[in-house]
């Protein structure tokens, strides 16, 4: 009896995390992401007859972005993660004095993101990862 009984159960709390867990590996306009892979070719390309590059550097809540290449007046960085669409960031990046970009966010340390830095324009961007735990991680166009 006690078998059956733990086949119930089980089954209670898998339709209960199906429930309450959102999979964010579905995307609704998977159309439209498809026609748009184009233009984010020509994002890649674009940074690298540019010749752009960046250092990203964290600390605490602050992010400070170093570009190797042209210097609009702001950046964005998307921090990804790697499953949950409802986790990412985007952080704004201003131009400081030291003529690097900074900015801050609310990630807690430790976790994993896949980093896209591009100017507000969208004209071009940089991919990278991060581990979560290293004080910097490098930005290039992808290939």
């Amino acid at each position: 009896m006690a078998g059956p009984a733990m086949a119930v159960v089980a089954g209670i709390v898998t339709l209960v995390l199906a429930y309450r867990t959102e999979d964010g590996l579905v995307a609704d306009d998977y159309y439209k992401q498809g026609l748009a892979i184009n233009q984010v070719l020509r994002r890649d390309e674009r940074a690298r007859e540019l010749g752009l590059g960046a250092v990203v550097s964290f600390s605490n809540t602050r992010v400070r972005v170093v570009l190797r290449g042209q210097a609009p007046a702001e950046l964005r960085l998307r921090l990804v993660h790697a499953l949950r669409a409802g986790e990412d960031q985007a952080v704004v990046l201003r131009k400081s004095a030291t003529e690097a970009y900074e900015g801050s966010f609310t990630l807690s340390r430790g976790e994993y993101r896949r980093l896209v830095l591009e100017d507000a324009a969208s004209t071009w961007r940089l991919i990278g990862e991060w581990n979560g735990r290293d004080e910097k991680a490098t930005l290039a166009a992808a290939q």
